[in-house]
């Protein structure tokens, strides 16, 4: 299984590439404030970013608030979403403990997958997928390796 994980964050210049590769290449719009993986000031232009994604928790607290099934339980950590299920009730995301959950104005959620689409889109090599081992889960997160 694998792990989106962000370990060179003081690389990043801001750009919005991966939030523009995932919300064009998993979610078939352009914003980047409609996907999976987003960036944000770590409080001003000098002292960096900060990627907003998915811990990968296990067990994943926005999939026990869901009151349809939309989201559900991956193996090894982090979540399966099932759009045609959503009632955009917001639950998952007051349940997310990171705010990784973002709402649209419809109340549609996006949060990351774990596919590893923005990876290479990252001109500063920012981003990783890893393996994951969900046997060695510590303090509700997920262990990671590296490849």
């Amino acid at each position: 299984m694998k792990i989106l994980s962000t370990p060179r964050m003081e690389r990043c210049i801001g750009c919005h590439s991966c939030s523009f590769a995932c919300s064009r290449l998993v979610h078939h719009r352009l914003s980047w404030d409609e996907a999976g993986i987003r960036i944000a000031s770590s409080g001003g232009l000098t002292t960096g970013y900060e990627a907003r994604t998915c811990l990968a928790c296990l067990p994943a607290p926005c999939a026990a608030a869901c009151p349809t099934g939309a989201y559900s339980q991956r193996k090894g950590g982090g979540v399966i979403v099932k759009q045609e299920l959503c009632i955009r009730c917001g639950e998952c995301a007051k349940a997310c403990p990171v705010d990784a959950i973002f709402l649209d104005s419809s109340g549609e959620p996006f949060v990351c997958i774990h596919c590893g689409r923005c990876v290479s889109f990252c001109p500063h090599d920012c981003l990783e997928l890893t393996d994951a081992r969900a046997e060695g889960a510590e303090g509700g997160q997920t262990k990671e390796v590296a490849q």
